[in-house]
């Protein structure tokens, strides 16, 4: 699955304050660039480190997240 993939279905499949943008989603890939070195986005393995890693953020940097115009939270899929 690839990067784009797995913020689709995260999002796709958690409330409102659990979705992510991209560039949130980098940032975790940053931090815990452990959980990625097979470069395997599985929803499986990385959402519940995800999720936790989320739950640890202030509530500022939360709000910071909602108001963060630099990324989109879902793709549209292109379809050739």
């Amino acid at each position: 699955m690839t990067k784009k993939q797995f913020l689709n279905e995260h999002n796709r499949l958690s409330p409102v304050n659990f979705q992510i943008t991209f560039s949130l989603l980098t940032r975790f890939q940053q931090e815990k660039g452990i959980f990625l070195k097979d470069d395997n986005w599985s929803t499986e393995k990385l959402r519940p480190s995800l999720i936790l890693w989320l739950s640890t953020l202030s509530r500022e940097e939360n709000k910071n997240n909602k108001n963060d115009q630099s990324g989109y939270k879902n793709y549209p899929e292109t379809k050739f």
